[in-house]
């Protein structure tokens, strides 16, 4: 149906355009946000400043992981606080089996990110809905197979990697009840996905905050009041996840978004499955085999002793907050370059790296200097244990120097992934586990007998590893294909740019 369509076309004149869309009514807005009945508020990210772009996009995304990272650490730090270093061991240890299955999603996720932003950019609104309900519809069913598949393997994989006798029970019980709420990670994430790719990262930020919120006030109930230990903090997060997702729900009805979470709604489409799994399972395979190389890092830790394996876990949790600046501009550095790509502006793309690169790398210096000068100060925030503290500032010694490294190693992977070619961010991240991180800790930390220190001494080297191997291609030129927009949609859409009536 023809639908008509407010164009600013500048600060004083507005014009009618006819466009066959075959859907509601959009209206631009002086800022660049787009309001379409039927769907979400949408963020027109190839116009304006792109300093401006950047920092508005990624400090709630930054917030947002900031908070989804604070609570995850809560667990930790009050389940410590309350049941010492076999409690916060089996925390880390079932904690870190979970977000193996967190980091698939989460690529197939960031592939759906974007699939949908570059359409966007283009202006292929057809192909962005299809797309959308595909990535809800598989992810759905994906969630549920996982959900049986880890509960029936969950005692193998704790015997695997050699949990430590004294904290087993913790790590079980913690495993198998957050494996409940699988469903609920696949959800938050497919949904907030979404609503990033149309240029929104300040509502992930609003319902991740209240599911912190929650979580915290549940921990401390069930673990401090009723004294659950480890279950009681990952029922905690179940409930919490649950609720975010929930939220997430009630949003997207209330403002009528195209996919309404009736049964009719549920559509798999087969050719953007396929291009949602060529974007995104590269992603998923390097997040997948990048959680297996901490996991590695884990096990020789757990070969160490119980300090050893509550002082990485807890480094862990740490560095989760330190990298934060610099994973939320990559990120961000991705959703940008992918709308900019399919609109067929790779200038603004480039700019974007730049402009990342430096915001990224002038946080993270602050970050490394903090850390260097008070590692004892910052882990003793998560416990009191002289065996713990003494193991873990011995890993900081090394491990901190990946904080000047990985601004450029994020940004370079998020214009290359903004593209749509994951292989090749996929190469990077899996080059740095197989090829680096994994070999070196076993020859520092094992081999060499180095202990903890050299444990730390692998993760900079992984990441200079993939910063290389990304840098190479992107000087190449070869990201400017975009592979999910075609070439001659990108300037159709930019020669119906001109057009006005």
């Amino acid at each position: 149906m023809k639908v008509y369509n407010y164009y600013l076309i500048d600060a004083h004149d507005y014009r009618l355009k006819i466009m066959d869309y075959g859907y509601d009514t959009l209206i631009t807005t002086t800022d660049g946000e787009k309001y379409m009945k039927g769907t979400t508020i949408e963020k027109d990210l190839t116009e304006g400043s792109v300093i401006k772009q950047l920092i508005m996009f990624a400090l709630p995304f930054m917030l947002s992981n900031f908070i989804q990272t604070l609570y995850n650490v809560a667990d930790m730090l009050i389940v410590g606080n309350y049941l010492g270093s076999v409690g916060v061991s089996g925390v880390n240890i079932g904690g870190q089996v979970t977000f193996l299955i967190t980091n698939i999603v989460i690529g197939i996720s960031v592939g759906g990110t974007v699939i949908v932003a570059q359409y966007l950019g283009s202006g292929d609104r057809k192909n962005m809905n299809e797309s959308i309900k595909t990535l809800i519809t598989f992810l759905l069913v994906a969630a549920v197979i996982f959900t049986v598949v880890m509960m029936v393997l969950s005692d193998l994989i704790l015997v695997l990697i050699r949990t430590p006798e004294e904290s087993y029970g913790q790590a079980r019980s913690y495993l198998n009840i957050t494996l409940t709420g699988t469903i609920f990670i696949f959800g938050y994430n497919a949904f907030s996905a979404i609503l990033r790719g149309l240029g929104d990262s300040r509502r992930p930020l609003v319902f991740v905050t209240i599911a912190c919120t929650i979580n915290v006030f549940l921990d401390l109930l069930f673990v401090g009041v009723f004294s659950m230990e480890s279950a009681g903090a990952a029922l905690a997060t179940v409930i919490s996840q649950a609720i975010s997702m929930i939220c997430c729900i009630v949003y997207l009805k209330r403002i009528n978004f195209e996919f309404d979470f009736k049964l009719n709604s549920f559509k798999f489409y087969k050719d953007k499955f396929f291009m949602l799994m060529r974007v995104g399972i590269p992603i998923s395979v390097q997040n997948v085999i990048m959680n297996i190389s901490f996991l590695v890092l884990t096990t020789i830790a757990n070969g160490m002793g119980v300090y050893a394996s509550a002082a990485i876990g807890i480094v862990g949790k740490y560095n989760g907050f330190a990298i934060l600046p610099a994973i939320a501009v990559g990120s961000s550095v991705s959703a940008m370059a992918a709308q900019n790509i399919g609109a067929g502006k790779f200038d603004r793309a480039r700019k974007t790296l730049s402009t990342g690169i430096l915001l990224a790398f002038s946080i993270s210096c602050t970050v490394f200097v903090i850390t260097r000068l008070f590692p004892e100060k910052i882990l003793s925030v998560f416990g009191d244990d002289p065996g713990m503290i003494e193991a873990g500032i011995e890993y900081m010694k090394t491990f901190t120097y990946d904080y000047l490294i990985v601004p450029a190693t994020f940004c370079l992977n998020g214009i290359i992934t903004g593209a749509g070619h994951t292989i090749i961010s996929s190469i990077g991240g899996i080059m740095a586990s197989l090829g680096f991180r994994i070999p070196f800790a076993v020859l520092f930390g094992e081999v060499l007998d180095m202990g903890m220190w050299g444990l730390g001494l692998a993760a900079p080297i992984a990441s200079l590893g993939s910063a290389a191997i990304l840098f190479f291609y992107y000087i190449s030129g070869k990201w400017k294909v975009s592979k999910v927009v075609k070439k001659v949609n990108q300037e159709q859409n930019i020669a119906g740019q001109d057009i006005a009536w």
